[in-house]
């Protein structure tokens, strides 16, 4: 298979306006007779619905949740970023897409990003229209601040609820077009399959979640927006329904999957507290604007953190940093953390913590000015520890979060299945190995709002799609395969939950492909995982029956995708015989720890393709080439 990523011809600044000048347009009477699938309703899914239906489409939105506003693109906290450069610090276009291909350690299409970066501005004019009440400075102007990896403050931001402010503009939109009868709102119901006619993504198999009831839903485009998969690890900061069966089953029906192994470790998230917990809470990275991050200098010190003086403190990230200090991007903090933890000086029950103390800026700033920029983000904290963090520091630890990987796209968000267009954290295209914070609400919107509309139009008029209806054979034969793969997991009857499973799978992952990879962790892991889905399929239990509302079976049915994806994360990982970003190979460091790439050798997307059950996946390849940013070692010192 060849991989043409159709990134267009020109100077970098032109390539995104001259692109969409040559693409072809549908009009406005003949939209009307288009209808398009999208799943998902966070950021990108919502935005794209609402924007396509406020061209005149038809669509019909699938949710998993009982409404749009409780899609997880409501859990991000810190802001957007933008570079509008209000604050005339230095920031520009430019700045952003150097920034952000530089912290995604060169392994990001620069042509992607440059589009990202231009199309920002665009974004809070958007959100600012629709009533998202941005934080704003005493005279009027929209408020920045500073986030990871950038010297400069172009983060827009509401409180520690950006996300959630963000979403409600896009379900407005979303809401109105649903009243106008543009769009189909399907919430509670579930994607379980792809349907490719002839080559081509034209509809879904859906489980209703409250009736148990399979259906068929045809299109003619499927674009998928449904997050990302960081719940394979289960003890992540996603929210619990979050889950990769979407983009899963579109791969096995012949989408590739590009970078699987590059998921982000988020710095700043509270420790484990116990083998009950079923997820992790992240403290927005926001924090490290106004907190400190520090740990004894030495090993085993168990005072309480007010009792040790200010000399026997080590603020590692200012000491090994000093040009960033605490806001160097997530994957070097998140590194560093581990470090000093595995050095024994990491603090809290556990010893897996480090301290985030915010006394510097209360003395300095006062308990208001703090409270004003971080205060439900404090409340959250002492509701969920019961500590006082304007008294004592925060304590956190490095977790699972957001992950690079996705189906892969070209420029147009197209997957190798024509017709399937994928949007947001579920493609893998604008981060490379690691995102800068306040970065994934930027792509959503963008993905959403301002790019789908243009390319989706194209492939409309540019394709001649047939009439298919439900007794096609394709869909005859995805309708079967979906009530057979439930079936199957009913009718196992075994003696273990499928969160125990899924637990132990979740333990193997980040053990031996979370902060830090090893070949030798790597083929144990690639070992032991297809022995635990062979037992899983032997023995999980799963109550209940098919017909009526089953979490059980929503569950069993999303842990056995995971099984899958964990095995090609691991593969993949292997594969990769460099370090970059999220991706650390110890076996490939620096002698000051940090991440060595191998431009030579792993300068590209690596792109699966499915080959059936029990064969060994695929690899596909496309360069990187950087014409604009030329890659040299990462440095934030």
């Amino acid at each position: 298979m060849q991989l043409n990523a159709k990134i267009p011809e020109g100077p970098i600044e032109k390539k995104w306006d001259q692109h969409r000048f040559n693409l072809k347009l549908v009009n406005p009477a003949n939209k009307r007779k288009y209808t398009i699938l999208v799943v998902g309703t966070g950021l990108a899914g919502g935005a794209a619905s609402a924007t396509l239906a406020e061209l005149g489409y038809n669509v019909k939105s699938f949710c998993f949740q009982d409404s749009p506003r409780r899609a997880h693109s409501i859990a991000a906290q810190g802001g957007i970023n933008a570079a509008k450069n209000y604050q005339n610090d230095g920031d520009s276009i430019y700045r952003l897409f150097y920034d952000t291909v530089k912290g995604g350690d060169y392994r990001a299409r620069e042509a992607n990003v440059y589009r990202l970066a231009q199309i920002s501005v665009n974004i809070i004019d958007q959100c600012a229209a629709q009533g998202v009440p941005f934080a704003r400075e005493y005279g009027g102007v929209l408020a920045n601040r500073s986030f990871g990896g950038a010297q400069v403050s172009r983060t827009f931001y509401a409180r520690g609820q950006t996300g959630q402010q963000l979403l409600l503009g896009a379900y407005q939109a979303l809401e109105r077009q649903i009243g106008l009868g543009k769009v189909k709102m399907y919430p509670r119901t579930e994607m379980i399959d792809l349907i490719v006619v002839d080559g081509k993504a034209r509809g879904l198999i859906t489980r209703n979640l409250i009736t148990g009831a399979l259906e068929t839903h045809l299109g003619d485009a499927v674009v998928l927006a449904s997050g990302g998969y960081g719940n394979v690890f289960f003890l992540s900061t996603n929210a619990k329904g979050s889950n990769a069966t979407a983009i899963w089953r579109a791969h096995k029906r012949g989408a590739l999957f590009g970078n699987p192994c590059f998921t982000q470790i988020h710095p700043t998230c509270i420790p484990v507290s116990g083998d009950y917990q079923s997820k992790l809470t992240l403290m927005s990275e926001s924090l490290r604007n106004d907190g400190r991050i520090w740990v004894p200098v030495t090993a085993g010190d168990t005072r309480a953190p007010e009792l040790i003086p200010e000399g026997e403190r080590d603020y590692y990230l200012e000491r090994r940093y000093p040009s960033f200090g605490n806001l160097v991007p997530r994957d070097v903090a998140s590194r560093a953390a581990k470090a000093v933890c595995d050095e024994g000086r990491g603090v809290g029950p556990t010893r897996l913590g480090v301290y985030l103390d915010f006394s510097d800026a209360i003395r300095r700033l006062g308990k208001a000015a703090i409270a004003e920029r971080y205060g439900n983000l404090f409340d959250m904290y002492e509701r969920i520890t019961g500590d006082d963090p304007y008294s004592v520091p925060m304590r956190i630890y490095p977790a699972i979060h957001y992950t690079m990987g996705g189906l892969w796209v070209d420029y147009n968000l197209m997957s190798t299945i024509p017709g399937m267009f994928v949007l947001g954290e579920a493609n893998f295209s604008d981060h490379g190995a690691n995102r800068l914070g306040a970065s994934a609400l930027m792509q959503g919107l963008a993905d959403g709002y301002f790019i789908i509309p243009y390319t989706i139009g194209d492939y409309l008029a540019s394709t001649k799609l047939d009439r298919v209806d439900d007794l096609h054979p394709a869909v005859r034969d995805a309708e079967r395969d979906a009530g057979e793969r439930l079936n199957k997991l009913l009718a196992t009857s075994g003696s273990r939950t499928v969160d125990s499973f899924h637990r132990e799978l979740g333990k193997i992952m980040w053990e031996h492909c979370g902060m830090a990879r090893n070949a030798a962790g790597l083929r144990g892991a690639l070992a032991r995982i297809p022995e635990l889905r062979e037992q899983f399929h032997r023995d999980v239990r799963v109550s209940g029956t098919g017909t009526g509302l089953n979490q059980e079976l929503e569950k069993a049915a999303r842990v056995a995708d995971f099984f899958e994806l964990a095995e090609l994360m691991c593969r993949d990982a292997l594969d990769r015989e460099e370090s970059c970003g999220g991706h650390f190979r110890e076996e490939h460091q620096t002698p000051e720890g940090e991440a060595r790439r191998d431009d030579q050798g792993f300068s590209y997307v690596a792109a699966w393709a499915w080959r059936g059950e029990g064969k060994a996946q695929e690899l596909f390849k496309e360069p990187l080439q950087f014409n604009e940013v030329h890659p040299t070692q990462r440095s934030y010192k």
